[in-house]
């Protein structure tokens, strides 16, 4: 990876529908090399793929949260489960096993507090492995996912 692929990846960050034209002329490149950097950096891994943003609340996702899970016991095929239950909830959008007193970290978009209180009680502590949980509701984003720093 060089330096024009390091530009080229912070600017598709930024919009990957950008086109080729618009990138070649920013990068000084042509369409073409462009097309095929950015198609050596799909194959290599390092783009793993390309998504639309969307607006929550125009999705009527008013509630974001991050929810940490302390498991009541650990062993083989339980956190399996507990993963798979994550997995079910199309409110869970993201999750990270972490170090330290919680065990994961779920961030969460729910229509209000009773869709996210819903999910607390009735599906995440339900779960025979979990011990506790402790959310967090967001007040305000003050930074959007920014982009990985490249090069």
């Amino acid at each position: 990876m060089d330096e024009l692929d390091s530009k080229l990846l912070t600017h598709l960050q930024r919009d990957a529908s950008t086109t080729t034209q618009v990138l070649g002329d920013q990068l000084h490149l042509s369409p073409s090399q462009i097309g095929r950097r950015k198609q050596r950096l799909e194959e290599t891994g390092i783009i793993l793929g390309y998504r639309a943003k969307l607006d929550p609340e125009r999705l009527g996702l008013t509630v974001q949260a991050f929810i940490q899970v302390q498991m009541r016991r650990h062993g083989s095929g339980l956190g399996d489960q507990f993963i798979s239950l994550v997995k079910r909830q199309p409110e869970i959008i993201s999750t990270w096993t972490l170090t330290g007193e919680a065990d994961y970290l779920l961030r969460v978009y729910c229509r209000d507090l009773k869709a996210l209180n819903h999910l607390i009680h009735h599906v995440l502590l339900e779960h025979p492995t979990v011990e506790r949980v402790h959310s967090q509701i967001v007040m305000d984003q003050i930074q959007d996912d920014a982009p990985l720093p490249v090069g």
